[in-house]
C-alpha cells in the first residue's frame, strides 16, 4: 500500500503553532468562479442523509471563516487503491497547479484527520471515536500502513469530551466519527482496580510501553504542506473535497508522554464572549490539571451547578483520580457520567447487520440518522427474548385444536357436595330447530348435560345410534354461553342462579357447526409474528407517549436542515439561535434528557457565533498551521473554524445522546463479546457502589411546589430491605434547556456483589420537600410540611440473563402531572402519567460478572422422621407447621423451623413457612434450599399461590409454584386471575414462568382470555409497572387471534362512549342531565349501529342497541348511569348495567371477588346461603361497570315509606317481602331466603370488615335476598362522622331484619338456624384463613387505599381467630351477633342517612307516595266506586305475633253483596300518612293517634280503636273527591291475596301457637359434647319450643352437674336468657381434670329453669345423659328432647 512518510515517519509537534508551509496563490478571479460552481454541485448533490447534507462544504468570500472540526486535523490516511505510487515518488514541492488537480479528481485519494483528545486515554488516531462509532474499514485490524499506535500532541484550543476522526475520502463525512468495533478490549490504567476500566478496540497489535496514557500524532511538516497545497487548489474549491492518488505508506509511531503547550492564551481571549447567563468562571484554557491543581480548581471554579463537571470533563488527569467519601479514600476509578462514561455500547446496527451505507455514487458513508434510528426501534434483548418465547408458546395452540379454541365460552362451573347425589329435580325447556314450541321435561340436577342433550336428541331422532352426542352443545338463551357436556347440571353457576331465583331454566339445543365461533383463531392468526406493539394503538395509555423512530427523524432532518442554514448565511446569531431549538426539540422528544456534552456544546456554539471574523481567522491559522497571511483567503475551508467545530461537537453529543437512549436498556452481555472475561458473581468481592447523577424531565409545577429533592436507596430481596436505605444529598433544581435535578452523588452499599441474590432489586424513590414559603401544596387545601413521595422506580442488579448490571442507564420514573404518587397507587383523576428520567452510572469492569445457578445435589438434602425428634421438640415443631399462616411466626419460630425442616416432607402445606424462615438467599447456601425444594412434595394449586407472594423472589421457586399450580382448573383460575395479574409485579423479568402460564391458559379459554385483558388494561395505570402491562397486554392481544383482538377492542370503545357520556352528565346541573343524557347516548347508538358488542362486564351477553327511554341516571353523588341494552339474542332479555365515573371501583372488585371466594366455599361444603353475587369491573381510572340486580330496592327506601324513623320500626321489611310475596307459601320462601342470605351477609362483611353500612348500601329483593353494595371501606377502615366513629357493631343486624328472621318480634327457632348458619359458615371460612391472607396480600402491591401494606391483613387475621377451635368460634360470633343486634348505634347510623338523603333529595323518587303491603297503585275506575264503608268487626290473630286486625265492610257501585278487607291499626296510620304527604293537612280528618298507655294488643284498646276508625273513614269518604276518591284511597281498599282467605276471618285467639297446656313439660335443648387435653366441653347451644303453665314467656337458663356430686362442685350454668321460649346461648361448659375413666362412671345432668325476680326459680324441663354413652374421641352434636327429671 502507497503512503506517504518521511523517514522518521511522522513527527511530534513541539508547539501549538505548527511551521507556515509555502501554498501556491490562487487567482482571486478564479476563485469566485469555482466558488459559485462549488455552491451549485453542492445543492445539487446534497443528499437526504445526515453524513451528506450536515457536511458537504462551502466557500464564501462573506462568510470567511467556517469550522471544519472541534479541532485541527493532523493525519491523512488514504485507503488502499489501484495506484500504487509511494511518498518517494512524488515530490509535493514539485508539483504543479494541474498535477495536483489531476490527483484530487482521483477518487481513491482520502484524508484522515486526528481526533480530538478523547475522556480516556486511546492509542491512535484509528480508534480514538472508535469509543463511540464503528469504523467504516474493515474490523479486527488496523488500516494498512498504521501498525501501530501514534503520538498526540495536546490541541491548543476547545477540548472537547468527543472523539471525532474525518477524511477526504469520496462521499466519507469529515467530520463524524465512525462506528466502534463490536469486540472492544479494556486497558488498565494506573490506579484503578480492576471492577473499573476503559474499553478499547479490540484486535489491535498494541504493545503499551508500562501503563503510560497514549496520546494523539502531531502533523508533520511534509503532511502540512500537502494540507495547504491541496487548499489552494481550484478543484478542491469547486468541489468542497479534495481528489489525488496519493497514498500513505509506511507510517509508523511511538508512544510518547503527553506534551503539555505551556501557554494556553489562545482560549482566553474568548472567555468574555460566554453569554451564557448562568455562567461562571471559565476553563477553557486549563487544559491539563494534575492532582493538586484540580482540587484546586473544583474547589474554587466550581460554584456553577455544571462547572464542576465541566472541569472534570476537560481534564484528562481527572480520570486518574481517586473518589473520596468522608475522607477516605475509595479503590477504583471515578463512577463517570453520560457521555463522559466509557460504556460498552451496543452495536447501533447490529440487528440489521449493516455497518455503514452508501451513497448514490457508490461510495461509503457515515450512518444516516434513519440507520441510528434503527436501534431505536430495536427492542431491547430482554424484551425480543420474550417475543420468542411467546412465539414458541403460540406453536403449541393451533386453531385447528378445538379443545384450546372453541371460539365460544363454556359456563362456569361451581362443584358442590354431593351435588351428583342431590335427589332434586329441574323443570327444564329446551329450543330445538324446527320446533315451534320448546321441548319440557323434567331432570335431576345431577345428570350430567350429555345425558341431557340425549333426552332433547329423543325428541328430533329415532334411532340415537346413528346420531354424534358429542356435536350437540347446550347453549343459554340470551346469552352466547355453552353448558360444558361433561358437568353435572346443577353445577353450572347459570343453573344455579336460575334456581336461586326460582326463573325458568330455558337451553338451546345446537350443533358445534351452528355455534357462534366468531372470537376462534384462524390460519391466518397462527402465522402472524408475534408482535407487542402492533395492537396497542387503540389502547388509551394512561402516560405520554414515549419517543419514536418517526418523530425523532424529523427532528433530525430538520435539526441539519437548519445546520446546513446556519453555515450558510451571513446573519449567523439567528440561524444559530434556531439550530439551539432544533436541538432543544431533540431533547424534549428523549424525555427531556439533556446530556452534559450538549449543554456545553451549546455553550461552545453560543460564543462561537460571537467571535470577531478577525479573531476567527487568528484562531484559524493558529490551529489549522497555516500562513497568517493566507487565512483570510481560506477561511472557510480552514478546519479550525469555531462555529463548525461547535456544530461539530453539538452534532456528536445529540447522536451520543440517541445511542445512551438505545443503549441504556440494554444488558450488558449485549455487549459481550467471545473475547470478553466472564467472572463468576459468588467469587467477586467488591462492594456494589453506583453514581446518582441526575433527574431530567422535571415537571414545571415541581419548582414552585418543592424546594429541594432527594433520593432514596434500598437494596431488597424477598420484599424486604436488605440493608438500612441510603438517602442522597437534598438539592434543588437547575434549569438548562429543561429543569433537572442534579445529585451526582456516589452511593455505595456495604455489601460484597458476591452476598447479593440474583433476584436482588434496586428501588429509587424520589421525595420532594415541599417549599414552605409557597403556602400550598399540591394537595387541595392540605399543606402538608413533610416531604412527599413523587414516584419510585425498581431496576433489577442482575438483567435476565444473569449479568451485573454495568454503565449508564436511564430509568423511568412515572408520576402524575400534579404528584400524588407512591408505586403501585393510580394518580389522581384527571391526570395523565408522566415520566422522568433518573440518570445512574454504574460502574464498567473489565470483566462480565454473571451469577451463576449453583449445581443441585440431590442427596444433600435427605427427608427425616418426625418421629425421632424428642417429644417435647416434636410438639413444638407440630405446633408450628399446623398455624395457618407464617405471618405470626417469630424469629424463633422462623429460626427453629428451618433448623428442622428436614423433618417436615409430611406436612406438604408448610413448605412457604420454612421457605419463609429462610435466613438468607445468598449463593453459598442456595444449593441446600434448592435440594430441599426439588425433593418436595407437590402443592395443592392454592397453596402453592403463596410462592407467588412477594416473600418469594427466588425465580426457581417461583417457577415450581406455578407448575404446581397449573392443575387448578380454568373457573378457579378466572375467580383468582387478580392476584396473578398482581403477582407479575413480583416477577423479577418479564419472560417468567407466571406470564407464560396465564398466555397459555388465556390461548385455550375466551373468558380468561377476556377477563386478563381488563384486569391488564387497567393496571396500565400502575406508576411503576405500567411498562411491564403493557408489554403483555400487547403479547396477549398479538397470540390472542383476530376475532377476539376485534372484539375486545369494541368493548374498549363503548366504554370510552360511556366514560364521555357519564362525565358530561356528571357535570350537566341536575335540570339538564336528562336532556344531556339523551343527547349524549345517541353517539352510543350510533356505534351500536356499526357493531354488535359483548358486554365487558360478561362476554356472554351481547348487545345490539341502546334502549334509551329506559336509560337514566341515579342521584347519588357520582350520578351513575343506568344504561339499558337490547339483547342481540332474540331469546334474552334486556341488559341493564351502571355504568360510574368518579369513582375506583378496584375495592369493589375485590371486595366482591371475596364474597364469592367465600360463596364457592360454603357451596363445595354443602352450605347454600343463597348469596347474591353481582359483577362489578374496574374499566379505567376511576371508571368501571357494575351489574344491577333486577327487583331490588335499598333498605333506605323499604324504611322511608314509613317515614323519617322508619329505621327504627321492625316491620317495614317484613311488610315489603309480604307485599311482593303475598301468599303464606311465597312469604315463607322469600323469609327463608332473608336468612340465609342475611346470615352469609354478616359472616363476610364482619371477616372482610366492610365498613360504613347504612341503609343505602343494604339492598333487598324482592325474592327475600339481602346483600351490600359499595365497598369502600373495608379491612376495619371505619367511616368516621367528625370523631364518631359511625360503624360501632360488628356487622348489621338490626331489629327489623331479625323482625323477618324469627317471624314476628319474638325470637323462635328460625333465629337458632340463622346462629347456625352464621357459625357454620364462618368456622368454614376460618379453615381457608391462610387462602384469604395469601390472596390479599398479593393485591397489597394494586395500591388500593386501604390495603397498603401487611399491617392491613391483621384485621383479617384477628377477625378469622385461627388459633381458636371451632366451638370457641362458635361461642366468639354468637357474642357478636348478640352485640350487633343489641345496637341502636346501626339504627341512628340509618336515621342520619335518612336525613341526610331526605335533605339532598327530598321525598322519595316515586311521582306519590305507595302503600307498602300493596304491590302496585288501583284506581276507581278499575275496582268501581264505594256507596258506603265501615269498620265492621276486629279478630285477634297470631300471624306471626299477637295482634288486632280490622274487618272493613265495602259495598261498591253496581254490586248486591258487600266485600271485606282486612287492615291493621298501622295500616290504617300508613294510610294517613301518605294522603297527608299528598294533600294539605286541612283537607284530611283527623286521625285517632293518641297515645296509648300498657299494653295495645288488647281486647279494650281495639274495641276503642273500632270505633274511631270507623269515624275516620265515615269522614275520609265524605271529604273533597280529589281525596276520597284518589289512588292511594282506592288502593287502601282493593283487596289483597289474605284478604280472598275465608280462613283468615275464622282464626281465633285460642288458636295461637303459645297457647300452654298447664303442667306440661316440653322443649328440646341443643348440646355439642367434646373431649380433648383431659378436659371435658359441654357446649350449650340452643333451646326451643319451651312451656310454661301460665302461658308467659320465660327467662330461662340451663344448669349442669356431673353426677353423682354429693357437694355439688360440678355446677355450671349459662347466663340468663331473657323472655324467650327458644333461646340461643352457645356457651360453653368446662369440666377440667378428668379422665376419660372417670367420665366414663358419670352422668350429665342438664336442668331448664326460669329466672324470675319476684318469685323463686322455676323448672322448665332437664335430661340425664349416662357420659358412657357417648364416643369422646370425637365431638357429639345432638338434640335432646326435654323431659320432668328431678334436678339438683
Amino acid at each position: 500500500m502507497a503512503q506517504i512518510s518521511s523517514n522518521n515517519g511522522f513527527k511530534q509537534c513541539s508547539s501549538s503553532h505548527p511551521e507556515p508551509t509555502r501554498t501556491k496563490d490562487v487567482d482571486k478571479e478564479e476563485a469566485l468562479q469555482m466558488e459559485a460552481e462549488a455552491l451549485a454541485k453542492l445543492q445539487k448533490d446534497r443528499q437526504v442523509t445526515v453524513n451528506q447534507r450536515g457536511f458537504d462544504l462551502s466557500n464564501s468570500t462573506k462568510q470567511k471563516a467556517q469550522v471544519y472540526n472541534n479541532q485541527d486535523y493532523d493525519l491523512m490516511v488514504f485507503p488502499e487503491s489501484d495506484s500504487k505510487k509511494t511518498a518517494v515518488d512524488i515530490d509535493v514541492e514539485k508539483l504543479t497547479q494541474a498535477e495536483l488537480e489531476k490527483l484530487l479528481l482521483d477518487d481513491s485519494f482520502e484524508t484522515r484527520k486526528t481526533p480530538v483528545l478523547p475522556v480516556t486515554p486511546v492509542l491512535s488516531p484509528s480508534f480514538s471515536a472508535q469509543l463511540y462509532l464503528r469504523p467504516t474499514f474493515q474490523r479486527g485490524q488496523w488500516p494498512p500502513g498504521l501498525p501501530g499506535p501514534s503520538a498526540y500532541t495536546l490541541p491548543s484550543i476547545y477540548p472537547s469530551t468527543y472523539t471525532k476522526q474525518a477524511a477526504f475520502q469520496n462521499g466519507f463525512n469529515p467530520r463524524m466519527p465512525t462506528f466502534p468495533s463490536t469486540e472492544p478490549i479494556y486497558l488498565s490504567l494506573p490506579g484503578q482496580s480492576s471492577y473499573f476500566s476503559y474499553p478499547l478496540t479490540p484486535a489491535t497489535p498494541f504493545h503499551p510501553q508500562g501503563s503510560l496514557p497514549i496520546y494523539r500524532p502531531g502533523v508533520s511538516p511534509d503532511m502540512a504542506k500537502l494540507f495547504d497545497k491541496i487548499a489552494s487548489t481550484s478543484e478542491f474549491l469547486k468541489n468542497g473535497r479534495a481528489r489525488t492518488d496519493l497514498e500513505i505508506t509506511n507510517s509508523k509511531a511511538a508512544v510518547s508522554n503527553l506534551q503539555v503547550s505551556p501557554k494556553s492564551e489562545d482560549i482566553s481571549k474568548f472567555d468574555w464572549l460566554d453569554l451564557d447567563p448562568l455562567s461562571k468562571p471559565k476553563v477553557d484554557n486549563v487544559e491539563v490539571i494534575d492532582h493538586e491543581e484540580e482540587k484546586t480548581v473544583l474547589s474554587s471554579l466550581a460554584e456553577d451547578p455544571w462547572d464542576a463537571v465541566l472541569l472534570e470533563e476537560r481534564s484528562p488527569a481527572s480520570f486518574h483520580l481517586e473518589r473520596k467519601v468522608n475522607g477516605k479514600s475509595l479503590s477504583g476509578a471515578t463512577v463517570t457520567r453520560s457521555q463522559s462514561l466509557n460504556i460498552r455500547t451496543t452495536q447501533l446496527t447490529k440487528v440489521h447487520g449493516q455497518i455503514s451505507q452508501k451513497d448514490p455514487s457508490g461510495t461509503s458513508s457515515l450512518p444516516t440518522g434513519s440507520s441510528l434510528l434503527q436501534e431505536v426501534d430495536v427492542q431491547n434483548e430482554e424484551v425480543a427474548a420474550f417475543c420468542l418465547s411467546i412465539t414458541k408458546l403460540k406453536t403449541k395452540f393451533l386453531h385447528t385444536n378445538h379443545c384450546t379454541n372453541r371460539g365460544y365460552l363454556l359456563s362456569p362451573v361451581t362443584v358442590q357436595r354431593n351435588i351428583c347425589g342431590e335427589t332434586a329435580s329441574v323443570k327444564v325447556s329446551i329450543e330445538i330447530e324446527g320446533f315451534q314450541l320448546p321441548v319440557t321435561f323434567t331432570c335431576d340436577v345431577s345428570s350430567t348435560v350429555e345425558i341431557i342433550i340425549m333426552q332433547a336428541l329423543c325428541w328430533v331422532h329415532d334411532d340415537l345410534n346413528q346420531v354424534d352426542v358429542g356435536s350437540y352443545v347446550l347453549k343459554v338463551c340470551g346469552q352466547e354461553e355453552v353448558l360444558q357436556n361433561n358437568h353435572c347440571l346443577g353445577s353450572h353457576e347459570h343453573i344455579q342462579n336460575c334456581r336461586k331465583w326460582d326463573t325458568e331454566i330455558r337451553l338451546q339445543l345446537l350443533t358445534f357447526s351452528a355455534m357462534c365461533q366468531n372470537l376462534a383463531r384462524t390460519a391466518e392468526d397462527d402465522e402472524a409474528p408475534v408482535n407487542l406493539n402492533k395492537h396497542l394503538h387503540q389502547i388509551e395509555k394512561p402516560y405520554k407517549e414515549v419517543i419514536t423512530r418517526h418523530s425523532v427523524e424529523e427532528l433530525l432532518d430538520s435539526y441539519h436542515n437548519q445546520v446546513e442554514l446556519a453555515l450558510q448565511v451571513e446573519n449567523q446569531h439567528r440561524a444559530v439561535d434556531q439550530v439551539i431549538k432544533a436541538v432543544r426539540k431533540i431533547c424534549s422528544a428523549l424525555d427531556g434528557v439533556e446530556t452534559l456534552a450538549i449543554t456545553e456544546s451549546v455553550k461552545k456554539l453560543k460564543r462561537a457565533v460571537n467571535l470577531p471574523r478577525s479573531k476567527t481567522a487568528d484562531m484559524t491559522s493558529l490551529s489549522g498551521g497555516g500562513d497568517t497571511s493566507k487565512s483570510s483567503t481560506r477561511g472557510s475551508l480552514s478546519p479550525g473554524n469555531p462555529v463548525q467545530v461547535s456544530m461539530d461537537q453539538l452534532t456528536a453529543a445529540i447522536y451520543d445522546l440517541l445511542r445512551l437512549h438505545a443503549n441504556s436498556g440494554r444488558s450488558p452481555a449485549d455487549c459481550a463479546q467471545s473475547n470478553r472475561n466472564i467472572k463468576e458473581a459468588w467469587t467477586t468481592t467488591e462492594q456494589l457502589q453506583f453514581t446518582i447523577f441526575a433527574a431530567h424531565g422535571i415537571s414545571s409545577n415541581w419548582i414552585s411546589n418543592y424546594e429541594k429533592y432527594y433520593l432514596v436507596c434500598s437494596l431488597s430481596h424477598n420484599g424486604r430491605d436488605l440493608f438500612k436505605p441510603i438517602q442522597s444529598k437534598k438539592v434543588g433544581t437547575y434549569k438548562n434547556f429543561f429543569y433537572l435535578i442534579k445529585w451526582d452523588e456516589l452511593i455505595i452499599f456495604p455489601i460484597q456483589i458476591s452476598q447479593l441474590p440474583l433476584e436482588s432489586l434496586l428501588h429509587l424513590t424520589l421525595f420532594g420537600i415541599l417549599n414552605q414559603s409557597s403556602g400550598s401544596s399540591p394537595d387541595s387545601n392540605k399543606q402538608r410540611k413533610g416531604p412527599e413521595a413523587l414516584g419510585k422506580v425498581s431496576l433489577p442488579l442482575f438483567d435476565f440473563k444473569q449479568f451485573l448490571t454495568c454503565g449508564t442507564k436511564l430509568l423511568y420514573l412515572w408520576t402524575s402531572s400534579h404528584t400524588n404518587s407512591i408505586p403501585g397507587t393510580v394518580p389522581r383523576k384527571g391526570y395523565i402519567m408522566e415520566r422522568i428520567v433518573l440518570q445512574v452510572d454504574f460502574p464498567s469492569p473489565t470483566f462480565d460478572i454473571i451469577y451463576t445457578t449453583p449445581q443441585v445435589d440431590r442427596s444433600i438434602i435427605q427427608p427425616h422422621n418426625l418421629e425421632t425428634l424428642e417429644n417435647d421438640i416434636k410438639e413444638k415443631l407440630l405446633d408450628i407447621l399446623q398455624r395457618d399462616s407464617s405471618l405470626g411466626l417469630s424469629k424463633e419460630d422462623k429460626a427453629f423451623l428451618w433448623e428442622k425442616r428436614c423433618y417436615c416432607f409430611k406436612y406438604a402445606n408448610c413448605l412457604p413457612k420454612i421457605l419463609a424462615s429462610a435466613p438468607n438467599w445468598k449463593w453459598v447456601n442456595l444449593a441446600k434450599t434448592y435440594s430441599l425444594l426439588y425433593q418436595w412434595p407437590p402443592l395443592h394449586p392454592l397453596t402453592a399461590l403463596e410462592l407467588l407472594d412477594s416473600k418469594f423472589a427466588d425465580q426457581e421457586v417461583r417457577s415450581l409454584a406455578v407448575t404446581w399450580i397449573e392443575a387448578i382448573s380454568d373457573d378457579e383460575l378466572t375467580d383468582l386471575l387478580p392476584q396473578f395479574v398482581q403477582a407479575l409485579k413480583y416477577e423479577i423479568y418479564l419472560n417468567s414462568s407466571l406470564v407464560r402460564f396465564l398466555l397459555s391458559r388465556a390461548l385455550g379459554n375466551i373468558q380468561i382470555a377476556h377477563n386478563l385483558y381488563w384486569l391488564l388494561k387497567d393496571a396500565l395505570h400502575d406508576a411503576q409497572f405500567g411498562t411491564r402491562y403493557e408489554h403483555v397486554l400487547g403479547a396477549l392481544l398479538s397470540v390472542g387471534g383476530k376475532g377476539l383482538r376485534e372484539e375486545l377492542l369494541k368493548q374498549t370503545k363503548l366504554v370510552q362512549l360511556l366514560g364521555g357520556v357519564a362525565e358530561k352528565v356528571r357535570q350537566a346541573s341536575g335540570s339538564a342531565r336528562q336532556v344531556v343524557l339523551q343527547r349524549s347516548m345517541e353517539r352510543v347508538q350510533s356505534f351500536f349501529l356499526r357493531n354488535k358488542c359483548r358486554l365487558p362486564l360478561k362476554p356472554s351477553l351481547v348487545a345490539k342497541e341502546l334502549n334509551i327511554k329506559s336509560c337514566s341516571f341515579f342521584s347519588s353523588n357520582a350520578v351513575p348511569l343506568k344504561v339499558t341494552m337490547v339483547n342481540a339474542d332474540p331469546m334474552g332479555e334486556e341488559i341493564n348495567v351502571m355504568f360510574k365515573v368518579g369513582e375506583d371501583l378496584r375495592q369493589d372488585m375485590l371486595a366482591l371477588q371475596m364474597i364469592k371466594i367465600m360463596d364457592k366455599i360454603w357451596l363445595k361444603e354443602g352450605l347454600d346461603l343463597r348469596m347474591v353475587i353481582f359483577k362489578c369491573l374496574s374499566t379505567g381510572r376511576d371508571r368501571g361497570m357494575v351489574e344491577l340486580v333486577p327487583a331490588s330496592d335499598t333498605l333506605r327506601k323499604i324504611q322511608v315509606e314509613y317515614g323519617v324513623t322508619g329505621s327504627f320500626k321492625d316491620k317495614p321489611l317484613a311488610e315489603w317481602l309480604r307485599k311482593y310475596n303475598p301468599s303464606e307459601e311465597e312469604y315463607e320462601k322469600a323469609s327463608e331466603n332473608f336468612i340465609y342470605s342475611c346470615a352469609g351477609c354478616c359472616v363476610a362483611t364482619y371477616v372482610l370488615g366492610i365498613c360504613d353500612r347504612h341503609n343505602d348500601n343494604i339492598m333487598l329483593r324482592s325474592t327475600g335476598h339481602m346483600f351490600h353494595i359499595d365497598f369502600g371501606k373495608f379491612l376495619g377502615h371505619a367511616q368516621m362522622f367528625g370523631s364518631f366513629k359511625r360503624d360501632r357493631a360488628p356487622f348489621v343486624l338490626t331489629s327489623d331484619m331479625a323482625y323477618v328472621i324469627n317471624g314476628g318480634e319474638k325470637p323462635t327457632i328460625r333465629f337458632q338456624l340463622f346462629v347456625d348458619l352464621c357459625c357454620q359458615a364462618y368456622n368454614l371460612i376460618r379453615k381457608q384463613t391462610n387462602l384469604f391472607l395469601n390472596l390479599l396480600s398479593l393485591m397489597i402491591p394494586s395500591g388500593l387505599p386501604e390495603l397498603t401494606s401487611i399491617q392491613d391483613l391483621k384485621y383479617v387475621r384477628d377477625a378469622l381467630q385461627p388459633q381458636t377451635t371451632d366451638a370457641e368460634a362458635t361461642i366468639f360470633f354468637t357474642r357478636l351477633i348478640e352485640s350487633s343486634l343489641g345496637s341502636i348505634a346501626t339504627k341512628f347510623n340509618f336515621f342520619i342517612h335518612n336525613l341526610a338523603q331526605l335533605r339532598f333529595s327530598g321525598l322519595p323518587s316515586n311521582d306519590e307516595p305507595i302503600l307498602s303491603f300493596s304491590p302496585k297503585t288501583y284506581s276507581f275506575r278499575q275496582d268501581g266506586r264505594i256507596k258506603e264503608v265501615s269498620v265492621f268487626t276486629y279478630h285477634k290473630k297470631y300471624n306471626p305475633d299477637k295482634h288486632y286486625i280490622y274487618v272493613v265492610r265495602i259495598l261498591r257501585e253496581g254490586q248486591l253483596e258487600p266485600s271485606f278487607v282486612f287492615r291493621t291499626f298501622d295500616e290504617f296510620q300508613e294510610l294517613h300518612n301518605k294522603l297527608s304527604i299528598i294533600f294539605p293537612l286541612w283537607k284530611l280528618p283527623g286521625f285517632p293517634n293518641r297515645m296509648v298507655l300498657g299494653r295495645t294488643h288488647i281486647k279494650d284498646v281495639a274495641a276503642k280503636r273500632k270505633i274511631e276508625l270507623n269515624s275516620y273513614l265515615q269522614s275520609l269518604m265524605s271529604a273533597s273527591t280529589d281525596v276520597a276518591e284518589c289512588d292511594l284511597v282506592c288502593t287502601f281498599f282493593h283487596p289483597l291475596l289474605r284478604d280472598e282467605k275465608a280462613e283468615g276471618i275464622a282464626r281465633s285467639a285460642d288458636a295461637g301457637p303459645f297457647s300452654p297446656t298447664p303442667g306440661q313439660i316440653g322443649g328440646a335443648v341443643k348440646l355439642s359434647v367434646s373431649y380433648r387435653n383431659g378436659t371435658l366441653f359441654i357446649m350449650v347451644m340452643h333451646i326451643k319450643d319451651l312451656v310454661t303453665e301460665d302461658g308467659a314467656d320465660p327467662n330461662p337458663y340451663v344448669k349442669t352437674y356431673l353426677l353423682p356430686d354429693t357437694h355439688k362442685t360440678s355446677k355450671r350454668k349459662t347466663k340468663i336468657s331473657r323472655k324467650t321460649r327458644n333461646p340461643t346461648f352457645n356457651e360453653m361448659l368446662v369440666y377440667s381434670g378428668y379422665s376419660k375413666e372417670t367420665l366414663r362412671q358419670r352422668e350429665l345432668q342438664l336442668s331448664v329453669l326460669s329466672a324470675e325476680s319476684l318469685r323463686e326459680n322455676f323448672f322448665l324441663g332437664g335430661i340425664t345423659l349416662p357420659l358412657k354413652d357417648f364416643n369422646l374421641s370425637k365431638e357429639t352434636v345432638k338434640w335432646y328432647q326435654l323431659t320432668a327429671a328431678t334436678y339438683l
